[in-house]
């Protein structure tokens, strides 16, 4: 079964990001507390959106997808970012992992989202060899950017005046 994921969810959730992180290899980086993602998910402006994964007989979470949208200055319209999507080892094979990028394309459809994007790390060829079974298209030609830590800091310090300008 698929469905949205309420706040009763949220230490469910949190505990299937410190396992994606440590299948990951990046452990120490998934920092987020309970309280964040809570507040993330489900305070006043809610930052992105989960469906849970969860057996149909015993209700157990085996799985989810966390996702927000973006837009595309080429199309003129909005799409979907993936950010993550996690299936508990004990669970995968069981067809979770479709079933939540299957009700992800669905909200795309009915959204009007052009495209449906999301990252994968190069050696992790389990996760590759399913996304082409699904007709995914591998963008070889992209690197991912990122500015973190202190480099932020120190370009953040550059910026000029800018009138209006508020956090998001």
């Amino acid at each position: 079964m698929i469905r949205t994921a309420t706040v009763d969810d949220v230490a469910e959730i949190r505990a299937m990001i410190r396992e994606l992180a440590a299948y990951e290899r990046a452990a120490e980086q998934a920092r987020a507390t309970e309280e964040q993602v809570r507040e993330a998910l489900f305070g006043e402006h809610p930052a992105a959106r989960v469906l849970i994964a969860q057996e149909d007989g015993s209700g157990e979470v085996v799985g989810f997808a966390l996702w927000f949208p973006r837009f595309s200055t080429w199309t003129g319209t909005r799409g979907m970012h993936l950010e993550d999507l996690y299936v508990r080892p004990h669970a995968r094979g069981g067809g979770y992992g479709k079933a939540l990028l299957a009700a992800l394309a669905a909200i795309c459809a009915r959204s009007g989202f052009e495209r449906f994007e999301w990252w994968v790390l190069a050696w992790n060829e389990p996760a590759i060899g399913f996304y082409e079974s699904l007709g995914v298209e591998l963008l070889e030609e992209w690197k991912v950017c990122r500015l973190s830590g202190g480099p932020l800091t120190d370009l953040a310090a550059l910026a000029p005046a800018v009138d209006g300008l508020t956090p998001a």
